[in-house]
């Protein structure tokens, strides 16, 4: 066998264990993957009915893992106060992937909504149409979705009988029925109709509260629960204030790395981590697999944290200290206006920064070398910048004309740029054709409207002193300068 020094074995561990795509496409990482902060487990309590998050943050993947029994087992096993069990019944109420047979399309939820069907009762067909059989009867026979909207419509009682009859059932079991709801960026184009469906979503959800064992678990991005137009119905609040956020402190982001790396093929990292702390891994068994847990000063100290990572990253990110630290560095460059962290982005800037390491620098002494790491903190921001333009293309009609420009600056200068290259009445014209998805909510108020809506998606920053500044993991991305930042990424630059 090929024996490697710790360097490189470690470097080796960080290319081969940290997931290539930043996406798993409505998929799960493995079990010995699966980290579960605190704010997560939370939020897989059956009574958690709201759950909110940026992109990346993890609603996509709690939404395919709580599928899957060996999940159910694994979160059963590590927060057992979650409360969920993986004999939990689990059904589909939405999703990125079309299911015509199980819920609607954006086009038929859009021609239901015109043609003036109430939301809550689409939802309630929905939730219905996932609990019964055929021969139940409850959605009635029509294959038609507006038909069982109508049905249900109709019927009132036989819907009310029928829920109350399986909350029963599964009571006496002792067990749980929930319906999830994910990627309902989907279920819309157009803000009123969106935020009709989220409103008639909470309301259906909250019908289902009543009950003791069914329930309904909603995974929604933050900009889409604006409480002006979705919170109109009588006892919103229930809903809304027992909403969870999917969260992800260092600490948390650490413990994912360390999980990731400790469950590698190669068992030389578990085995460096042990000697310098003293203390060793511990072996769960799940559903047949085989996780590895972080010691558990690791795990919750943030000083035993900074001295593994920094065996890894070095000290400095630099020559000396007055360049930063790697391990409050790395989380600080890739958070949004909001200090938000995606866990995507995380893990993709230090795998970029191990191969740039390796192909830059592979006598360096330690496993990243500092530049890399900066390379690393590009490539974040790259895929950041590409996850907006598929979110909210519109951002980038904004964002281009402000490339060259250096930050923090005047609004008045940003103001300027987009008025010099037509940005606002390009868009506005692109809207009124019907060629943007979900256009800026406040883009008839102009430019400072348009401030106002990058600064709730994280994007522009509000200093005290009014200027703009924009967090590096989309400065980056669009090109845009700081004085001692990182350096952007120019146009046809390769990283």
């Amino acid at each position: 066998m090929e024996l490697r020094s710790p360097v490189v074995s470690a470097r080796s561990t960080i290319i081969e264990t940290l997931p290539e795509e930043t996406s798993l496409f409505g998929g799960t990482a493995e079990v010995r993957f699966t980290h579960i902060p605190a704010s997560h487990a939370k939020a897989l309590h059956p009574d958690s009915q709201l759950v909110v998050g940026m992109r990346g943050a993890g609603k996509s993947f709690w939404w395919a893992a709580l599928q899957s029994t060996e999940h159910r087992a694994l979160v059963a096993a590590l927060a057992p106060r979650a409360g969920l069990t993986e004999e939990a019944n689990i059904a589909i109420g939405f999703g990125e992937r079309p299911n015509p047979d199980a819920y609607p399309g954006r086009d038929v939820l859009a021609k239901l909504v015109r043609q003036g069907h109430d939301p809550r009762l689409i939802w309630r067909t929905i939730i219905l149409r996932a609990l019964s059989r055929p021969d139940d009867n409850v959605v009635g026979g029509g294959g038609a979705w507006v038909d069982r909207v109508n049905y249900v419509a109709a019927n009132p009682e036989v819907a009310e009988s029928f829920l109350d009859t399986q909350d029963r059932a599964f009571e006496a079991r002792g067990t749980y029925w929930i319906i999830l709801f994910d990627a309902l960026d989907r279920c819309a184009s157009d803000w009123p109709t969106m935020n009709a469906l989220i409103r008639g979503l909470l309301e259906a959800v909250l019908d289902l509260r009543s009950y003791r064992r069914l329930r309904a678990k909603c995974f929604l991005r933050t900009d889409q629960l604006n409480e002006r137009e979705v919170a109109t119905f009588p006892d919103a609040s229930k809903v809304l204030t027992a909403k969870v956020d999917l969260t992800w402190p260092p600490l948390e982001l650490y413990n994912l790395l360390f999980r990731y790396l400790g469950n590698a093929d190669d068992p030389n990292f578990r085995a460096e981590v042990a000697s310098l702390l003293k203390h060793e891994w511990e072996e769960l068994r799940v559903s047949g697999h085989v996780a590895w847990l972080p010691p558990e000063n690791l795990r919750r100290s943030e000083q035993k944290q900074r001295e593994v990572f920094h065996s890894i990253a070095g000290p400095w990110m630099g020559r000396d200290w007055r360049r930063g630290y790697p391990y409050t560095w790395v989380p600080n460059h890739l958070a949004d206006a909001e200090g938000r962290t995606s866990p995507r982005s995380f893990l993709a800037a230090l795998r970029k920064a191990a191969r740039d390491t390796e192909d830059r620098y592979p006598g360096h002494d330690w496993p990243l070398h500092f530049d890399s790491i900066k390379r690393g903190v590009q490539e974040a921001s790259a895929i950041r910048v590409k996850e907006l333009q598929e979110d909210y293309p519109w951002v980038h009609s904004l964002m281009e004309p402000l490339r060259g420009m250096v930050v923090p600056c005047l609004f008045e200068d940003v103001a300027s740029a987009w008025e010099s290259q037509n940005a606002v009445e390009r868009l506005r014209e692109r809207v009124k054709e019907g060629q943007e998805r979900l256009p800026p909510a406040s883009l008839e108020v102009g430019a400072g409207g348009l401030r106002k809506d990058l600064e709730e998606l994280g994007i522009f920053l509000r200093l005290k002193d009014g200027r703009v500044n924009i967090p590096d993991v989309f400065r980056v991305g669009y090109g845009l300068g700081r004085r001692g930042g990182v350096k952007p990424i120019l146009r046809g630059e390769s990283r």
